[in-house]
């Protein structure tokens, strides 16, 4: 019995010290990315303007990133919290299994970030400190923006008035804190200039840039159902109830199939960012996590190219139930 014992714990040791060896390459091996570049990011008022255009109003990511009044109808940003993170996301608000917490993206938060680190982490998903980011900031999208595009947006968070805000640490649960070592990008793939003269390419272009298909397609464990995409129903927890994404393919019947080209546009511009009649709504009303506040501030010719792009994928039938408030 004795020998039954030493032989079982021989085996327990040698597991836990292959396990411990496999860990520590692990963690060393990944994630698996290029160190930042050494570029300089030169700083002009087109890149600013262009920058805030879409920080603010395409890819958003002063949506994430600032706080959100949800008093009001599709939580508008409060003004002078742009950038200072702090928001959390968790598996009801967000399907995440576990916490994050949106990180301080003004000067007080990577003011000691080189051009090249921030690029790399906006585009590859590694940050700072070669930690892996997870993909709920969307990387992945925009691994393929333009160079220009990503210059503009860089030089514009640079810009952002400092805030000082401390930000928890996040934390995922197993075996989801190891999977997202795995998941950043190696490099920065620039997509070529968008040809804004071919507006169904320039869409498709944007649509990418803004992650639209993240937040309107179903997930089975956090992977996409791609028959799905674009057909919406994306649950999201809120005070209230659970509200869905919408289907934005154009199926004539539960899509955007019988929307014209106006009507789409005119759906953005009637939640115009600079209105002050946004309207109040109260702990049982109905809400959507839909920044709608910023995607009103999309110029025109950009929503009907998004609207032009919508058109050419395939239709998906999903009648989606756009919101079920609690019991």
């Amino acid at each position: 019995m004795k020998k039954f014992f030493k032989i079982l714990l021989y085996i327990i040791g040698s597991a836990a010290i292959v396990v411990t060896a496999y860990l520590i390459y692990f963690n060393s091996a990944y994630p698996k990315v290029n160190p930042p570049s050494n570029e300089k990011v030169e700083v002009t008022p087109a890149r600013l303007e262009r920058g805030e255009y879409l920080a603010k109003h395409v890819t958003v990511c002063l949506d994430c990133h600032s706080t959100r009044d949800w008093s009001k109808l599709d939580g508008p940003v409060v003004q002078n919290t742009w950038g200072k993170g702090g928001d959390e996301f968790n598996e009801p608000n967000a399907g995440v299994p576990g916490k994050l917490f949106a990180k301080n993206i003004t000067p007080a938060g990577i003011g000691n970030w080189t051009d090249g680190e921030l690029i790399r982490a906006i585009t590859c998903g590694v940050n700072k400190d070669n930690v892996a980011l997870f993909p709920l900031m969307p990387y992945m999208h925009y691994n393929n923006l333009s160079k220009e595009d990503l210059y503009s947006i860089a030089a514009y968070i640079r810009s952002l008035p400092a805030i000082q805000n401390t930000i928890h640490e996040r934390s995922l649960d197993f075996p989801l804190n190891l999977i997202v070592k795995t998941m950043p990008i190696k490099s920065y793939t620039p997509a070529s200039e968008p040809n804004r003269n071919n507006s169904v390419e320039y869409g498709k272009y944007l649509v990418n840039a803004a992650a639209c298909f993240d937040c309107h397609t179903q997930m089975v464990k956090g992977q996409p159902i791609i028959e799905k995409s674009f057909a919406g129903g994306f649950p999201f927890q809120i005070s209230s109830g659970t509200v869905r994404s919408a289907n934005i393919t154009p199926d004539p019947v539960s899509g955007i199939g019988n929307w014209t080209n106006e009507q789409f546009v005119a759906r953005f511009k009637s939640m115009d960012p600079d209105s002050n009649q946004i309207p109040s709504v109260g702990a049982k009303d109905f809400n959507s996590v839909m920044p709608w506040t910023l995607y009103g501030g999309m110029k025109r010719e950009d929503l009907r190219a998004i609207y032009d792009y919508l058109r050419t994928i395939s239709p998906v039938k999903n009648v989606v139930v756009k919101f079920t408030p609690n019991p």
